[in-house]
């Protein structure tokens, strides 16, 4: 997706930890533990809510110039989660590239994981934007 947005705009975005709920519809509740020299998020813990099923995560963050990373360990819902956003450069556009993966700790219907997934792209993608938008726009 492209974002009318610099990759800096974007990924100042994802590290406001604190304001991840006033725009995204699955997180309920997140906590910053420690912060990268730079001031970036390390280790959140966060409190997520799809589809009505409440899961809590520690993720780890690890951030570049034009990418982030997180990696959560075993919660209740999953063995294990690794996310990332890639962030290219069109001129005054950005191309955003977010890719996750999420091990589930027991099976779930196709149907209901086909409908997780588009919630989950919900937020991470057109919710971002918009934020993104709101605040760099």
């Amino acid at each position: 997706m492209v974002f009318d947005a610099s990759p800096e705009a974007i990924l100042d975005a994802i590290a406001d930890i604190d304001e991840v709920p006033s725009w995204s519809t699955v997180h309920r509740r997140v906590e910053v533990l420690d912060r990268h020299p730079d001031g970036r998020p390390h280790h959140v813990k966060a409190t997520l809510k799809i589809m009505g099923i409440t899961d809590k995560e520690l993720l780890e963050y690890h951030w570049g110039r034009d990418w982030v990373v997180w990696d959560a360990a075993d919660t209740f819902q999953q063995r294990g989660q690794h996310g990332e956003y890639n962030l290219t450069p069109l001129g005054e556009q950005t191309r955003v590239r977010f890719d996750i993966i999420v091990d589930l700790a027991a099976p779930i219907p196709e149907f209901l994981i086909k409908r997780a997934k588009r919630i989950v792209l919900d937020v991470a993608l057109d919710r971002l934007r918009s934020r993104v938008t709101r605040n760099h726009g």
